[in-house]
């Protein structure tokens, strides 16, 4: 009773934490996600043909309300609009080169235009999803690197890239509709509420059940950020446990020290893994985008390429390292110390032989990751 009474504890802190997260990072999420799509809403208006044909007309001419509208609407604007009514030639940057709003102009403008309910977009899947997706990844990668060690080298990085690699499988392969759902309610600018339930059934009966899977290969590919994030993880752990300056190296206690330290692992192999892989995120947003031109995740990379160059892959990276570094610092530390506390009591007793204790340590932490998972 009092295994189980800590395996449901141990579960508690990682879910409530991992909520509260996600609660707090949701207006975070919701900026990140417009910037990646595209048409974020962050951005001016395009002018329109006849404006910029180089013979001003009456027809041609913006009217009066429309060029107050404009330099009402996007007063960084407002001289190139001036320009475009004297001259009749816009002199507005190219889509390539458009200004990139900050963070703080776009939680302004989602306020301004759908109100602060807007800044929560797609909490409801968010949150539904969040819990069963981080409990299907880690038992998933648990049970699949306890396999692999069985066959394999124990605890090399061959070891930890399989086990991530089914993780991520498994945990896309499942929860992918709740994500797509969160995405296009995410996108959608209209000031009134839409809800999960209509959004579901409108992608259902414009595209069946497979609709709920566009993006899913950007996902797979995807898969190669988390890889990337545990081999970075495990490396930096195994690095700060051999240079750790300690009297005792069998002491396997555990400090604030320690838990500081996983931290600061989880941070640094999150900002490498998210910074290399993060074109993909940017291919799925777009994938997933309603009535949108994008079709493979190929075409789309090479369409974003064309029309936008190389910083259109990377659009929203920085609101992404804002939101994710914390979260993941925090997720990966609080993962640890649960593991942490059922290794120490499901722990057997003892042997004096190192070669022993280090088979019993081993596992007795695998076990305690399996029972939390």
């Amino acid at each position: 009773m009092c295994t189980i009474q800590k395996i449901g504890v141990g579960k508690t802190q990682i879910y409530g934490c991992t909520i509260l997260i996600t609660l707090m990072t949701c207006p975070l999420e919701v900026v990140k996600t417009r910037l990646q799509s595209s048409s974020s809403g962050f951005y001016p208006p395009p002018v329109k043909k006849e404006f910029t044909s180089g013979h001003p007309t009456c027809k041609g001419s913006p009217t009066p309300e429309q060029r107050r509208k404009l330099c009402t609407s996007y007063p960084r604007y407002s001289s190139h609009f001036v320009a475009l009514s004297h001259f009749g030639v816009s002199t507005s940057p190219p889509h390539s080169s458009r200004y990139a709003p900050g963070i703080y102009q776009c939680l302004r403008y989602i306020i301004k235009n759908e109100g602060a309910r807007g800044l929560f977009k797609g909490l409801g899947p968010n949150l539904i999803g969040v819990a069963p997706s981080r409990a299907i990844y880690f038992c998933a990668y648990s049970k699949s690197k306890v396999a692999f060690n069985a066959i394999l080298p124990p605890d090399t990085p061959i070891v930890h890239v399989f086990a991530a690699s089914c993780a991520g499988f498994t945990a896309c392969t499942l929860t992918n509709p709740i994500w797509f759902i969160k995405t296009r309610l995410q996108l959608d600018h209209r000031s009134q509420k839409v809800t999960a339930i209509e959004c579901m059934r409108r992608i259902y009966r414009q595209s069946g059940i497979l609709g709920f899977y566009k993006g899913i290969v950007a996902s797979y590919v995807g898969i190669s950020e988390t890889v990337i994030h545990f081999v970075i993880y495990e490396a930096v752990k195994a690095w700060l446990a051999t240079h750790r300056s300690r009297a005792s190296k069998t002491d396997d206690r555990k400090t604030f020290r320690d838990f500081i330290e996983f931290m600061a692992a989880g941070s640094f192999s999150k900002t490498i893994a998210s910074t290399l892989a993060y074109p993909h995120e940017v291919a799925r947003t777009r994938l997933r985008e309603e009535g949108s031109k994008y079709r493979t995740f190929w075409q789309t990379l090479n369409t974003v390429c064309v029309e936008e160059g190389m910083k259109g892959l990377y659009r929203g990276l920085g609101t992404q390292l804002i939101r994710q570094i914390p979260n993941t610092a925090i997720i990966m530390a609080t993962y640890e110390a649960v593991v942490y506390v059922l290794t120490r009591h499901f722990r057997p007793v003892v042997v004096k032989t190192s070669s022993t204790d280090a088979t019993s340590e081993f596992y007795s932490e695998a076990k305690a990751k399996r029972e939390l998972a």
